[in-house]
This record gives C-alpha cells, sequence and structure tokens, in this order.
C-alpha cells in the first residue's frame, strides 16, 4: 500500500501574474516529481498591499507569508513603493493574526530570476527592460518587448521549459549573487526589519524557493 504524502502549505502574495503562474508551476512540478518528500500548496495571492492581503484571511495560529516584490528602479516612484511595500507589511503583522511577513524582493524586478534558471545574471543593469534580452537567450526566444513576454501562453512556454534542476541551478545563482554583494561591501539597507540591497542585481525570492525544496527534501546541496 502507498504511502500517502504530507501535505505543506504556504502562504504568497504577489504583485503580478508572472509570479502566480510562477508559483502554480512550481508546485505542479513538485507535486508531480515522485521523489518529492511531501506535496505542497500554495495559497498564492496577487495583491499589492499586503495589510489588504492579511485582512482578507481566516487563519488561526502563526503563520509565515511571503511577500513577492520588485525593486524596479531608485528613482522616487519607485523607491517609494518599495519603502510602502514594506510598511504595510509591518502593518500587516500587527493585525493581531499572527502574521509573519517575509520580503521575497527582486532587484531589478522577478524577471531576473527567471533567467537565473537558466544562466548566470550578474551584471548590473540601468532599465528593466534590459532583462528581456537575457530572457531570449535564456529560453531561445526572440520578443520584441516585455509585454510580449509576459504574455501568459508566451511565459507559459518558457516554463515548459524548465525543470527542479533549473530551479536548484537558480538558487545557486542567487546566493552567488548575493556572496557577491557581501565581497563587494554593498551597503545593505535595513527597514522596518527588512534588509534588502539598492545594489542590483540583489534578491531574496530563493530564500523561500530553497526551504520549499529543502523541506520536500529535493533542495540540490
Amino acid at each position: 500500500m502507498t504511502t500517502r504524502k504530507p501535505t505543506k502549505k504556504y502562504y504568497f502574495s504577489v504583485e503580478g501574474e508572472t509570479e502566480q503562474w510562477y508559483l502554480e508551476w512550481l508546485k505542479n512540478t513538485i507535486n508531480g516529481t515522485q521523489e518529492s518528500a511531501c506535496k505542497v500548496s500554495f495559497d498564492c495571492k496577487v495583491q499589492k498591499n499586503p495589510v489588504k492581503r492579511v485582512k482578507s484571511m481566516s487563519i488561526i495560529g502563526k503563520t509565515e507569508i511571503w511577500h513577492i516584490s520588485d525593486y524596479e528602479s531608485s528613482e522616487d516612484t519607485h523607491t517609494r513603493q518599495f519603502t510602502e511595500t514594506m510598511d504595510n507589511m509591518k502593518k500587516a503583522t500587527r493585525l493581531g493574526k499572527q502574521i509573519t511577513y517575509k520580503f521575497g524582493y527582486s532587484n531589478l524586478t522577478f524577471d531576473l530570476w527567471i533567467v537565473l534558471h537558466k544562466m548566470d545574471c550578474f551584471v548590473s543593469l540601468s532599465y528593466r527592460h534590459q532583462y528581456l534580452s537575457h530572457l531570449n537567450r535564456a529560453y531561445a526566444e526572440n520578443f520584441e518587448n516585455m509585454p510580449q513576454y509576459k504574455k501568459e501562453n508566451n511565459f507559459k512556454r518558457c516554463l515548459d521549459q524548465l525543470n527542479l534542476s533549473n530551479v536548484n541551478d537558480a538558487i545557486r545563482r542567487a546566493k552567488e549573487i548575493m556572496r557577491q554583494r557581501k565581497t563587494n561591501k554593498d551597503p545593505c539597507t535595513a527597514y522596518r526589519g527588512f534588509k534588502y540591497y539598492k545594489t542590483n542585481p540583489s534578491l531574496a525570492i530563493w530564500e523561500i524557493i530553497e526551504k520549499i525544496l529543502k523541506d520536500c527534501q529535493l533542495l540540490n546541496a
């Protein structure tokens, strides 16, 4: 008789559809992997405001939520949005629901994380759209612009090229990026209990992905 695998649940709030599609792909891939020690369930909502996300939840007991967000640029508008996101994560932890918010940021954008599944991307970029050439090279595509890449069928075609080995590669590359930030002694900013680098590339989304793979015994040492 086959032993039924336990299910581990993870909570997310994300700021765009590509992040949601990626997490859905990751969940399905893990649950379709026989070697996984457990099944996974993702409660993931597209919601830029963590306070609204928590207010809409009915949960009992301690719960960890990861907010997936982009730094985007050092322009005033984007930095203000970024700090407001952290303000709202802090407010969300004070709503009396035993919530702990974790920050899975990407600098400049989530597209960096997608590129890292296929190849190194350690260069500092000035604009978000500059990821397009890296994406096209990594996935052997010829997208003319970022909106075209982010169309559901196009983005999911890229996901179809991936497997859990690629996810492990992305974690390894992301950790190398963060090692470089420390080696270069780039200043690490602390705000509202969250830490991030204004220098790009930098990212923290790999931390929750690494935890999920480790929980499932799918993390390559």
